[in-house]
This record gives C-alpha cells, structure tokens and sequence, in this order.
C-alpha cells in the first residue's frame, strides 16, 4: 500500500490494514465532512488498485447511475455489457464479475459517494442489502469500502442500520479534519513555512480542510492567499458555501437557516431557541436536522458544568461557515483585497479572539498534555451564570472546565494576540470574579486551577500570579 503521500491518518492506516488481515469478508465505513479526504485516503492506501470502484453523482437519476455502473463493468472486464434495468440486477453482475477473480488475492471494491446512489425509489438499498447477505459477507477475501460524505445518511442507513445491514459492518472510520500539526505538516508538503501564529489564523478560516488548504499558494502570503480564495471574484471559494450545504442535505436552505442563526451567538443556543430563531416547529424534523449537522461535523452540543436540569446548547463548529457568515457573505465581490486591508478592523479582532477561544476547544488533548493529565481521566464543559444587577454581584463566564479526577478543576481562558498577553487591573478583577462565581454557583470543594491559553504566553507582571498555568500556541501544534 502507498502510504507516503498521507499526511496524518495513522490510525485510520492501522485499522484499514487490520481489514486486510482478516480472514472474512469485511465491509468498511468511512464517513466525515465534505473535502475531509475520504477518497483521497482510500486511494492512496491502496495505491489506487481496486478490483471495482464506482462513485456517486450528484442529483442523477437511477438510469444514469446504472449507465456509470456498467462502463466500470466494461472497462474491467473489457465485454460488452447490457445496462441492468435495476440495483438488483447490478449487483448479480458485480457478484458475476468479482467470482472469476482469484480468491487467493485479497478483492478491494470500493463504491464512494454512496448517499448519491439512492436516489428516490431507486431500490439501491434493498439490493445492497439482498447482494451483501447473500453473496458478498461469505467471501474471506473480500474487502468492501463504501464512503460518503453525508454523514448522517451513512450513519442511519449503513452504521445504524435496522434492517438487512444490522451490525454487518466489520470497521467503522470517521475522518476528523487535520489538527494544527497536521496542517503545519501538509503545509510544509507543499512548500509553505509559515509562522505557527499564521498557520492558527489560517486553520480559523478553513479548519482542517485538506480540499481548502491544498488550493494555498505558497507563492503568496496568507492574507493574500485569503483574498484570492475568497473575497475576488470567482475566486475558488466564493461559491463553496451553498455548494456544501445543498449537496450534502437535502432541504438544504432549512441546514443552512440554522447554522446562520448560530453562527449569531459564539455560546450557543438551545434546541428550542434555534427552532424558535429559524421558526420551524421543534418537532421530529427539526432534531434530524440538528443530528444531521451534528454527526456531521458542522455543530458540537455543549453540555454545562454542574447543572444537569440546565438545557445543553448547540454551537456552530465548523470554521469554514463561520468565515462565511463573519466575512465572506456580506464582503464577496466588494473588495478583493478586504483582508488585506482589514488587518485593524474591530470586527476582525473580536472575530479572531472567538475563534481562537474554538480552535483550543479542538485541541483540548494537546491542553491537557501541556498540563500534564493526559492520563487522568477529565469531563470537559462550559459554565456561566447570569449574576444579580440588584446586588451588583457580575455574570461570569468560563468557555472550558476540565473537571479531573484527581479532584482539581481547571478554569480555561483563551486569548489570542500578536505579542504576549498582558493582565491589567480590570482583567486581573474579572478573573477574580469568575473563579469565586464558580465556586459559589458550583458548589465545588475541588480545587480550582486557572489556565491561560495564548498564543505567546502572559507577560509578567503584578496580576500574572493569578494564573495557576499556561498554555502557548506552540503547545498546541504537538
């Protein structure tokens, strides 16, 4: 297998070659955000050598799929072939094909893009079900991938399937995008070297994506780069937004009115507040869509610290639509060169510092190894109260608890600036209120440690000794 073009999913290479020492048929699952790099670690795992591979397209009709399926046929077995009238009948001539191939060789098909096959009334799913219980999970030497990026359909109708499919699946793989050290690797394949403070401003813009990062020049610097991508016209990116959410979902314009409303409120909003927000009834269809979102990676439910009868809230968590509706949407076609020239703007500062406050919210492993618990056992959540203007008494607000075992707690505070960051009097009393509101609102005998999260650490002076520890930008690239 041809591996060295993989930046990153060494696990994922781990359990794929578990597949292919099994001694039983073996039906793989591999789903994740769009631009992910599902394909892209399929094909380079098995160095592009399948003995079937078929993918989706996008909004076709049965026939037109059918017609896909049999020029694979022809091209493989080099005969002329008749079109199936039907997925049945389909999969009878893949079970044709795939038996006259050696059975001391281990047979990797690989159909991607699955979601797309099952148009409506397509009978796709009963014929995969009927052609892999009755032929396909008998055969030891076979490998069979099925990918897609609509991860809630691959997970409802494939990974949770109640029917002919129930437990039949022998792996399941989620693509995570890259993590900072990931992208910094990928980054550096491609001859950038940027500063580690840039590639975290880039990461906020486009997350993980290898698909966003791999159209980077590295000619260019990064505000230029963003420019080009984004805010010129037919840039590459400029119509990514609706392409993403309407391929993915079906009812595309209901997904995208509830990431536009969290998109509104770093924090969150309750299921009710969101239904209320984009005002549809919260009834069955509108959970679906927040589980559609959520399995597929675009929204994260946020439990609170000490509050179990306290609603949990949703939050948007992918970068890419968060750059969107901060920037993009308002700002494409004004001013091709926006980001460059708002390297001072307000907006663009606060913007960073909550994304910043998400990207440490990512690397929570790489915090705590920083902290040296990564072998404790740790519940990670969010906590606030509201306070009492009547007796003068703050709200407070702690964006990360890291509730350990060993009975400490951790307070995370995040802040993401140019230079070392500098605790005045008034930060110093803020500080000072949050932790004393949370041991008041909590109950907590724990004992409470504050942690600071920044890119180039805190300058010391006479209020720094309120921080118990520190984590930097370069500690979150490990």
């Amino acid at each position: 297998m041809k591996k060295e073009y993989l930046i990153g999913r060494t696990e994922e290479c781990k359990r794929l070659n578990r597949c292919l020492k099994e001694d039983s048929a073996q039906l793989v699952i591999v789903y994740g955000r769009r631009r992910v790099g599902k394909t892209y670690l399929i094909n380079e795992f098995f160095d592009y050598s399948f003995a079937f591979k078929l993918t989706g397209s996008f909004n076709q009709s049965r026939a037109v799929q059918l017609e896909n399926f049999t020029l694979e046929i022809k091209r493989k077995t080099k005969k002329e072939c008749k079109i199936p009238s039907n997925w049945t009948q389909a999969f009878e001539v893949l079970r044709e094909y795939l038996e006259r191939l050696p059975k001391s060789k281990k047979q990797v098909v690989f159909l991607d893009e699955l979601p797309w096959f099952d148009t409506h009334k397509s009978g796709f799913m009963h014929a995969f079900e009927l052609f892999w219980n009755d032929w396909a999970s008998t055969q030891r030497n076979l490998v069979f991938i099925v990918c897609g990026s609509a991860a809630s359909w691959m997970v409802d109708k494939i990974s949770n399937n109640k029917g002919g499919l129930f437990r039949r699946q022998t792996c399941r793989l989620y693509l995570e995008p890259f993590t900072l050290s990931e992208t910094e690797k990928f980054l550096n394949s491609k001859g950038i070297r940027w500063s580690r403070y840039e590639i975290a401003e880039c990461y906020m813009i486009m997350g993980g994506i290898p698909y966003y990062l791999n159209l980077l020049d590295a000619e260019l610097p990064l505000t230029q780069n963003i420019d080009n991508l984004f805010f010129k016209k037919k840039g590459e990116l400029w119509d990514e937004f609706d392409h993403l959410y309407n391929t993915l979902f079906s009812n595309g314009e209901n997904y995208i009115k509830v990431v536009e409303i969290l998109s509104k409120k770093k924090s969150g909003y309750t299921r009710n507040e969101i239904a209320k927000g984009v005002k549809m009834p919260a009834n069955g269809k509108f959970t679906k869509i927040l589980n559609n979102l959520v399995s597929s990676g675009f929204v994260r439910v946020t439990s609170f610290y000490g509050n179990k009868k306290k609603e949990a809230v949703y939050q948007l968590a992918d970068y890419y639509t968060n750059f969107y509706f901060s920037f993009v949407r308002d700002k494409y076609g004004k001013d091709q060169h926006y980001w460059s020239k708002a390297i001072d703007n307000p907006a663009r500062r606060a913007w960073s510092g909550l994304v910043f406050e998400q990207v440490c919210m990512d690397h929570t492993d790489q915090i705590k190894a920083k902290l040296g618990i990564s072998g404790i056992l740790t519940e990670e959540y969010a906590w606030s109260s509201k306070g009492n203007e009547e007796l003068g008494v703050p709200g407070a607000q702690v964006d990360m608890v890291i509730d350990r075992r060993d009975r400490v707690i951790n307070l995370c505070e995040m802040k993401y600036s140019a230079r070392s960051y500098v605790i005045d009097k008034l930060y110093d009393e803020e500080l000072r209120n949050k932790i004393e509101s949370f041991i008041e609102n909590t109950g907590t005998n724990k004992s409470i440690q504050l942690v600071m999260v920044t890119t180039y650490g805190v300058k010391d002076n006479k209020y720094s000794g309120i921080i118990g520890n520190q984590v930097i930008i370069d500690d979150l690239f490990k």
